[in-house]
């Protein structure tokens, strides 16, 4: 732990997904704009053991790092927001602790001691803080939840008693609230906010900052309130009512009081420097000549933050290429030409089961048929050799994913996987290089021949039916380096038809998208 090592904590009251993962990161990137070194960490109360199995209906995307973690979506925000690769140590779920304490226990490693919440899971918490905060100036912790949920009430313990030991003054307490209007009586309410920081008081807890989420600008007098409730200095309630774009948020605190406080504890007085935000800002808000519609085919089309990396990075695509957006949701359920007529270009994301899938090979058929621009990622690369395969007259073309019987398996389970469908952690995962083929489409788009993109499958490409599938208008344009794996292919007859085994979303930034889905945008603007 370094000497000056500070540390700011950022909390929520009165409902989940108030804005906590924005908040932190957008503290971190005004941080780097000051000249820090930042880290950031997601500290989650659910019992699960990493967040591989959770259902992204409910929890939205399940964000892969560079070294394989599958991760809470929060963690997609600060690599987007802060621009660096997070690892392991950045995402910290109960379940993970409690189930190395018990294997501890289990291995006698507590000499016949009693094992218990306290002192014993709140060490092992304050113990990934620290190792997570290795090496920077300043490490941010969103603890996820709502203060006063019975799981969360070890983290709680956790950073109040961290501050302890590392100094009440080297840490920052951020806690994020919502602030309802009620339209009958057309008022805010901050009973709820009160609510909640009264809980968070009443763990020991006095944050130094409220951030005040609200659906509208408020006035004044709600600030006031909560400020004199919730003993707070008003210089340091944050109105943040629902912004144009995240992306503003750096921007808002840098202009707010917070500012000041950040300034203060920090040492760092400087004005931060804020321009790249700006310029994404800039981007985004201005009216472009042209806007192109990208259809993509879902299966989760109730939640979009099941794709948010997808959609950031189709949004950072065409902010670089000075275009307007539109996302067309089409349910793979249901999906037909119709819908695929509607649109300039069509997206396969990643996905796992049966329900859907056969729109998803129908849109790649589509595509492929019709020279419509075309961008598979992982299940989108499965479903368009799929298309391909029966377009060669092979029918019943399919991945045993699908019809674990059939005897055309163009995609077919990988080595040692059989037996791990239902299990957790046993995906190829993280970071992989691939070798492109020269001359290939997909190496123009890259400009090079050596790629690393992340994954998460664990399916892969039967490279005994490269006939076939070469015979319906596909050949494979990238593979691993020792070429048993195929990890891009692409149709040279069409204008642009690339698809992945990789999530090249993950690596996507607002201010350097993914070269894929640059490519994508600029072959939709062939007809506008």
């Amino acid at each position: 732990m370094r000497e000056k090592q500070k540390y700011i904590f950022v909390t929520g009251g009165v409902l989940s997904g108030v804005g906590k993962g924005v908040t932190a990161a957008s503290i971190g990137a005004v941080l780097q704009a000051k000249g820090a070194k930042v880290s950031i960490q997601k500290c989650d109360p659910y019992l699960n053991v990493d967040a591989g199995l959770l259902n992204p209906r409910e929890h939205g995307e399940c964000f892969v790092t560079k070294d394989g973690a599958e991760t809470d979506l929060d963690l997609g925000h600060y690599e987007r927001f802060l621009d660096i690769e997070l690892t392991q140590k950045s995402a910290t779920l109960a379940g993970r602790l409690l189930f190395d304490l018990i294997a501890d226990e289990r291995a006698g490693k507590f000499g016949g001691k009693t094992v218990q919440l306290i002192p014993h899971l709140t060490q092992s918490i304050q113990q990934t803080i620290l190792q997570a905060a290795d090496g920077s100036d300043f490490h941010i912790v969103e603890i996820g939840g709502t203060v006063g949920d019975y799981e969360g009430l070890s983290f709680v313990e956790a950073i109040r008693e961290f501050s302890q030991k590392v100094g009440r003054s080297n840490c920052l307490f951020i806690h994020v609230v919502y602030v309802p209007f009620i339209c009958t009586s057309k008022e805010f309410k901050t009973k709820p906010a009160q609510n909640a920081l009264n809980d968070l008081r009443g763990f020991g807890i006095v944050p130094d900052a409220v951030v005040v989420r609200t659906d509208y600008p408020a006035p004044d007098s709600v600030a006031d309130k909560i400020s004199l409730f919730g003993g707070v200095a008003k210089e340091n309630i944050i109105m943040m009512p629902n912004a144009d774009t995240v992306f503003r948020v750096p921007l808002i605190l840098a202009k707010s009081g917070f500012s000041k406080l950040l300034s203060d504890f920090s040492g760092l007085h400087k004005k931060p420097n804020l321009a790249a935000w700006e310029k994404i800002i800039n981007q985004q808000m201005s009216k472009p000549e042209k806007t192109v519609t990208v259809g993509l085919v879902a299966k989760y089309i109730d939640n979009e933050d099941t794709y948010i990396s997808v959609i950031e990075a189709l949004k950072a695509a065409a902010w670089h290429e000075k275009v307007g957006l539109k996302v067309k949701w089409v349910n793979a359920e249901t999906a037909t030409k119709k819908d695929f007529k509607k649109v300039d270009a069509i997206l396969v994301p990643g996905g796992f089961g049966a329900r859907g899938v056969e729109g998803k090979i129908a849109a790649a058929r589509y595509a492929l048929d019709n020279n419509v621009p075309y961008l598979g990622l992982c299940l989108g690369l499965q479903v368009a050799v799929i298309a391909a395969t029966r377009k060669a007259g092979q029918d019943d073309a399919n991945s045993t994913e699908f019809a674990p019987k059939c005897s055309c398996d163009v995609v077919y389970i990988m080595d040692g996987q059989a037996g791990k469908e239902s299990t957790g952690g046993t995906l190829r995962l993280g970071d992989y290089p691939a070798r492109l083929v020269k001359g290939s489409l997909v190496e123009k788009v890259y400009g090079t021949t050596k790629v690393t993109e992340r994954h998460r499958h664990r399916y892969e490409v039967n490279q005994q039916f490269l006939y076939e599938i070469s015979k319906g208008g596909l050949v494979v344009s990238g593979t691993s380096p020792d070429g048993s794996l195929v990890e891009f292919i692409e149709a040279p007859q069409n204008d642009y038809f690339i698809a992945t085994q990789a999530h090249p979303e993950f690596r996507s930034r607002p201010i350097r998208p993914s070269p894929l889905f640059v490519g994508l945008i600029r072959a939709s603007l062939k007809n506008k």
